[in-house]
Formats: structure tokens, sequence, C-alpha cells
């Protein structure tokens, strides 16, 4: 997959056709979760496979859902955190992202579904006594053909200049610089990354040895999914440019511009 253009033309699926994955389709999808699971072994979560995605969607129909609205699939997957924290929520974003672009090379379409505002007893008749910590759902099937006359909403992505500073908030970088050092191109794709209602709220500090990751805080919170789906797609996008490294949580806050920014990680250059 070329993560540049797969991140530029990335779009969540709305409308899925109403028809089950065939059956080798739904040896891939287990085949994902297996080996999610096996990297997830140590990290107090996993993912399931929920075949029934009829029952989910009448289940959580007006309570769950994209922006309120819930998702109507043939199939969802369910990440349920064991123990929720910092560090679990942002791995939760990493790998479901990572599930999406595996479930994209397959031909499947995908959307993220919150459940933040059902009770666990709830998601426990819904999902099971053994899934009741189950926050997050990916709907996914294959996409309704779309209209081609129908322009779809495009979101606006803020500036490289805004996003990416030199060795402090605030101090601007040069494409130029970011060019000489190897990291125009990631930099420049990193912003098609999805976030939470398309806020976009990383900024990234280039040091000589290192880049720092901050998240701006909203309404004194940090959304860490955000933080773990946009540390998936620049570790995928460094090894297109020859870096193999891993981010490096962190954490430490600083004040700029009235903004409050939260510090997440360091990846080494």
């Amino acid at each position: 997959m070329n993560m540049m253009n797969f991140l530029k033309t990335r779009k969540s699926t709305r409308e899925f056709k109403r028809k089950n994955a065939n059956d080798i389709d739904l040896r891939k999808i287990k085949d994902v979760i297996d080996e999610t699971n096996r990297e997830l072994e140590n990290m107090n979560m996993y993912v399931k496979l929920f075949e029934y995605g009829q029952r989910i969607y009448d289940s959580l129909r007006g309570v769950g859902g994209y922006s309120g609205v819930m998702i109507d699939s043939p199939h969802y997957i369910g990440l349920d955190l064991k123990e929720k924290n910092n560090e679990t929520i942002l791995y939760s974003g990493y790998f479901m992202e990572k599930i999406v672009t595996q479930l994209n090379n397959a031909g499947l379409g995908t959307c993220w579904v919150s459940l933040n505002d059902i009770e666990d007893d709830r998601k426990a008749v819904i999902f099971g006594e053994d899934a009741r910590g189950v926050d997050y759902l990916l709907a996914i099937g294959y996409p309704k053909p779309k209209n081609p006359f129908i322009h779809e909403p495009f979101s606006e992505r803020i500036g490289v200049e805004e996003m990416v500073f030199s060795n402090k908030l605030g101090e601007p970088i040069s494409m130029d610089e970011l060019e000489k050092r190897g990291l125009g191109d990631l930099l420049f794709y990193i912003r098609f990354a999805p976030s939470t209602l398309n806020k976009q709220p990383w900024r990234f500090i280039v040091f000589d040895d290192s880049i720092e990751l901050a998240l701006v805080e909203d309404n004194e919170k940090v959304c860490y999914e955000d933080a773990g789906i946009i540390m998936y797609y620049f570790e995928e996008l460094a090894k297109s440019q020859g870096m193999n490294n891993k981010w490096e949580l962190m954490d430490k806050e600083e004040t700029y511009k009235d903004n409050k920014y939260r510090f997440i990680g360091k990846y080494k250059l």
C-alpha cells in the first residue's frame, strides 16, 4: 500500500451494502483480528469480531455511532479495554487504525463507532458479559457505490507551517529545511490523518535528532485516541523514508498562546 495516497484519499464508509462478507473476506478479517490480538497480548485490551451486525445496529440505533448517528453494517469489530488509562486509550487508536488500513487492502470499508456514552451493563447485554469494556466499534463491510455527481464534503487541512515547529512551539521551520532533512513528504501527508471531528490537534516539534508530538488540550482534555492514530500513520510514513523507529511515550505540558499542549511522544530520527 502507498500510505501517502491512502491518507490523502481515506474516507470513512457511512453506507454499506446489505450483504455479509464472503467466506474469503471473512477469513481475512479473522486473520487480521488474530494478528492484532497477538500484538495486544500484554496490553490489557483485545479485539473481537461480531458477525451479527443487524442485532448490534438495532440495539445501538439512536444511542451510539459516528457523531451520534449509528452506522448500519453487516459486521463490527469491537475493541475491549480491560484497563482504561491514557496509554491503553492511546494504543486503542493506534491499533484500530492499523486494522482500518489492513481491511482497506482487502477491499472492505470501515467506520469508527463510539460507545463512550453507553453504560457497561447495556454493553454486556449487547456484546456479552466478557465484552462490557467495548468503547469502540469498527463498522465493516462492502461500501455502497457512490453517486459520482454528488460532491462529498471536504475537510480543510491546516498547513505544515501551522503544525510543525523547530525546537519549540511557535518557532517556524521552512519546507526547504524539512526537505533537506528528508521530512518534507512525511510531514506534508501526515496532515491527512483522521482525527476526532477533524480537529487536527497535533503539533510536531523538530529537533536535531528527534521529533516530539504534542496535542492541543480541548477543555483541559486530551484525545489520546487521536494521539495513537497519528503515531501509527507517522511510523508507517517514516518507513517509506527508511526510518523504522517507534514512538517513545512521554508526558509533559506546555502553554503557548493561551493554549495548553500535552506532549505525548518522542520519535528518534
